[in-house]
């Protein structure tokens, strides 16, 4: 079951890339027996290849947006996670379709001792 929670407008900016990100919403889901909280920000400056923000220039950033903006929305919202994945596209996709023409990206992390653990899948 996936439960979309109502996610005030959130932009990150100053993060490593340099790129303007916004919280395009926030997914709660169970995977397993595990909680999964999924933070998807529109980032219309990524591009796979190219003139634009590539995963590479982009890596950092996923750290960034798991401390700054998805550790304060789990305190301010009282919720637990397993897994807290950051995720970038270049434009609105709904949640489980695909779009071979959006460029997305994602990170998880498990939050542990108050910070953001990058997790490898």
């Amino acid at each position: 079951m996936t439960l979309a929670v109502t996610a005030t407008t959130a932009t990150a900016q100053d993060l490593p890339s340099g790129q303007d990100v916004t919280l395009h919403e926030v997914l709660v889901d169970q995977v397993g027996a595990e909680a999964w909280l999924r933070f998807r920000f529109l980032a219309p400056s990524i591009v796979q290849s190219g003139d634009g923000v590539t995963y590479a220039a982009a890596e950092a950033d996923f750290g960034v947006l798991c401390d700054a903006i998805a550790r304060p929305y789990l305190t301010e919202f009282d919720l637990t996670a397993d897994i807290v994945v950051i995720s970038l596209m270049d434009r609105a996709v709904p949640f489980g379709t695909s779009d071979p023409d959006a460029t997305q990206f994602f990170e998880t992390f498990r939050v542990a001792d108050d910070a953001c653990v990058w997790q490898a899948f």
